[in-house]
């Protein structure tokens, strides 16, 4: 969903077909400006990329004549709208139907339906000479969801194989599985996530953002490189985490939708795409924890308790320390 950033600007996360009539969509960063009167996309939130990298593309407002619903025009891509300017239509795709009627309500109510000047011309990064596209041949095609992203699959048959199309560097697998599973149990017996997803999060040495596939399962809260990946880059024991919460670290509150995973080794500060996610991430985890502890039994009161019943305690050996080889 759509959200307002501390600029009071709306962003969030849209497919667009960058070249026209390619039936290609690609994931981006939209950031709608009235301010500068701009509608902007980046390959990410720019919180994640450096200082000077430059949008992909921009749209001023006062061209855009007409924000329309486009199902009917692109029956293959669901959830799709379009926007039409002065020199062309583009086309992009929402992540559901909520998604799709904020984001039209917030452009209709941006540009407030005027008509472009014919000496007016939109830039994109596809405008320069040698970013020229060849020609592509437009193809159909469908929306297939997997682990929570929408991906686009192209129909058209080369060679009597199917052509895939990629779209934000994510390829799935020619048998992709189901969201609900997790990497251990792909070819295995099939367990159950609570919940999965990208989000950004910070490196422990470098201190840099990078996106990371989340999962969350009953016992542990894993991430890897990317959701085709079977082994985690790191798993963390939910016995081991001591809450988890919205960011309050002062240097790192300007950073849109921030949670910390406060762990008995480290913090973890995770960035989600939206308010909405990162409240769901922080429900889901703390109920997770909740759910294997019981209520009202945090992590604290638990190493207690196992300390309390080790053996070296019931001796009344008074040196006894967390490395005792019952815990």
């Amino acid at each position: 969903m759509p959200y307002t950033d501390r600029q009071n600007r709306i962003c969030g996360f849209l497919d667009i077909e960058e070249n026209e009539n390619s039936g290609r969509f690609l994931r981006r960063y939209f950031i709608l400006d009235t301010q500068q009167d701009s509608l902007l996309w980046y390959m990410d939130n720019p919180q994640n990329l450096p200082k000077v990298a430059e949008p992909m593309g921009t749209v001023k407002l006062t061209y855009i004549s007409k924000v329309s619903d486009a199902t009917k025009l692109r029956p293959k891509a669901e959830f799709c709208f379009v926007l039409n300017t002065g020199r062309r239509k583009f086309y992009l795709q929402a992540n559901d139907q909520q998604d799709l009627v904020d984001w039209i309500t917030a452009l209709t109510n941006a540009t407030k339906i005027t008509v472009p000047k014919k000496s007016e011309s939109l830039t994109t990064s596809a405008d320069t000479p040698h970013e020229i596209p060849a020609p592509s041949k437009q193809v159909s095609t469908k929306t297939e969801i997997i682990a929570g992203v929408p991906v686009i699959t192209t129909t058209q048959e080369q060679g009597g194989a199917q052509v895939r199309a990629e779209r934000g560097g994510l390829k799935p697998s020619h048998n992709p599985v189901p969201y609900y599973l997790s990497r251990a149990a792909q070819g295995q017996a099939v367990v159950k996530a609570i919940k999965t997803g990208y989000c950004v999060k910070q490196g422990a040495v470098m201190k840099n953002w990078k996106r990371r596939y989340f999962t969350l399962e009953e016992n542990a809260l894993s991430y890897y490189k990317s959701e085709q990946d079977k082994e985690p880059l790191r798993l963390i024991l939910l016995k081991e985490i001591l809450k988890v919460q919205e960011c309050k670290d002062r240097d790192l509150m300007m950073r849109d939708n921030l949670f910390e995973v406060v762990t008995t080794s480290r913090n973890f500060y995770v960035q989600a795409d939206s308010p909405e996610d990162m409240h769901s991430w922080i429900k889901a985890i703390s109920g997770a924890i909740v759910a294997q502890r019981g209520p009202g039994r945090s992590a604290n009161t638990i190493r207690q308790a196992r300390r309390l019943s080790s053996p070296c305690i019931q001796r009344y050996t008074p040196f006894c320390s967390d490395e005792c080889s019952t815990e």
